[in-house]
C-alpha cells in the first residue's frame, strides 16, 4: 500500500535484507551496554524508512515489553534524544505533537503552525488530526480556537479540517473569476474581505492557486503577494504568504524555513529536527536542490557548520549528501 507519507524525492530508501527483529537486537545492545554505542543506533534508525522503523519498534516492544522511544529518552540527551525520538514516531502522530508543542507553554510559536498546516496534504491533514485526538483527547480544532483569533484562527481552522482540494487538474475560468475576486477583495475597494482570501488561499488545490495568481497578476498589474503585504498584517498576513509560497514551490519554501533555522545566532533545533525528519522521505532532495540554488551553499554545509556531535551526524545521514 502506498503511503501518503511518502513521496519520489525523498532522500531515505528502504533497506535492503531489512530484519525488524535483528535490528531490534542491535539497538537493544546498543542501548544497554557499558555507554550507549550511538553509532550502531545512528545507522540503524537513518539507514531505514519510517515504516521500516516502525516495523523495529514492535519487534522491540514484542522482545523487551520496551517502548523504544522511551529507552532512547532514558538514554540520550538534548537535540540527538529529541531527532532520534522523531525518527521512531509515526508521520502523523510526529506532526500531533509538533502542533501541541507550537501552541503548549508561554506563547504560540505561530510560524510552525503555519509552516504545519500549509505544507501538509488533505489526507495528511485527516491522519494528524486523528493522532491529536487519540494523544490529547482534544480535537486539534479547540486548541487551534484557544491558542489564536481573528482571521488567522478562521484560515488555520479551514487548513486543519484537511478540505483543500487535491487534484492536479486545473480550471482556467475558476482561476479567471477567483482572480476577480481576490482583486475585489483587495485591491479594488476600500477596505479587505479577509473571508475572500481564506476561502480561495485554503480551499483550491496549489496548481489551481499558481494559474490563480497568473491571472491576478494580469488584472491587478501586481503579485499577488504584493497585494497581500499591502492589504495585509500580522500572521494573517505570515500565512498567506505561506500558501502563496507553497503553491509556487513548496520545496522553496522549505529550504527558507531551513535557511531561516540555521543561520545567524543560535540554531532553531525544532524547525531543523521537524523539516528534515518529516521531508526525508518526501521531498528533501527537491528542498535541497532549492536551499542550494537560492543561497549559493548546499543545506549538508549549513547543518555541518552549525550544529555538532552526534546531533550534526545524524541530520547529515539524514540529510543524505553534500551538493
Amino acid at each position: 500500500m502506498a503511503s501518503i507519507w511518502v513521496g519520489h524525492r525523498g532522500t531515505m530508501q528502504d533497506y535492503p535484507g531489512f530484519s525488524p527483529s535483528v535490528d531490534a537486537e542491535a539497538i537493544r545492545k546498543a542501548i544497554r551496554g557499558i555507554g550507549t554505542d550511538e553509532e550502531t543506533l545512528i545507522s540503524i534508525l537513518t539507514e531505514r524508512t519510517n515504516a521500516q522503523r516502525q516495523l523495529i519498534v514492535q519487534a522491540y516492544q514484542a522482545a523487551y515489553g520496551k517502548e523504544l522511544k522511551d529507552d532512547l529518552k532514558g538514554d540520550l540527551s538534548g537535540h540527538f534524544k529529541e531527532l532520534m525520538v522523531a525518527l521512531v514516531t509515526p508521520p502523523a502522530m510526529f506532526d500531533a505533537k509538533q502542533l501541541k508543542k507550537s501552541m503548549k507553554g508561554v506563547g504560540t510559536s505561530e510560524h510552525a503552525l503555519i509552516e504545519i498546516l500549509t505544507t501538509r496534504t488533505s489526507r495528511q491533514m485527516k491522519e494528524i488530526s486523528q493522532a491529536y485526538y487519540t494523544v490529547y483527547k482534544k480535537s486539534l480544532g479547540d486548541d487551534i480556537s484557544s491558542e489564536t483569533s481573528g482571521d488567522f484562527r478562521k484560515a488555520l481552522l479551514t487548513l486543519a479540517d484537511g478540505r483543500r482540494d487535491e487534484s492536479l487538474k486545473v480550471d482556467e475560468q475558476l482561476a479567471k473569476k477567483d482572480a476577480q475576486i481576490l482583486y475585489n477583495a483587495g485591491e479594488n475597494r476600500w477596505g479587505t474581505d479577509e473571508d475572500k482570501f481564506t476561502e480561495i488561499l485554503c480551499l483550491r488545490s496549489f496548481p489551481q492557486l499558481k494559474l490563480t495568481f497568473d491571472e491576478y497578476r494580469n488584472i491587478s498589474q501586481k503579485d499577488i503577494e504584493d497585494s497581500i503585504k499591502g492589504e495585509l498584517s500580522g500572521h494573517f498576513e505570515d500565512l498567506l504568504l505561506a500558501i502563496v509560497r507553497c503553491a509556487r514551490s513548496m520545496p522553496a519554501f522549505l529550504a527558507e524555513r531551513l535557511h531561516q533555522a540555521l543561520k545567524g545566532v543560535g540554531t532553531d533545533e525544532f524547525t531543523l529536527n521537524r523539516i528534515m525528519v518529516s521531508r526525508s522521505e518526501i521531498d528533501l532532495l527537491d528542498i535541497r536542490a532549492e536551499f542550494k540554488k537560492h543561497y549559493g551553499y548546499s543545506l549538508y554545509s549549513a547543518i555541518k557548520s552549525d550544529t555538532s556531535g552526534n546531533y550534526e551526524i545524524t541530520l547529515l545521514k539524514i540529510c543524505g549528501r553534500d551538493d
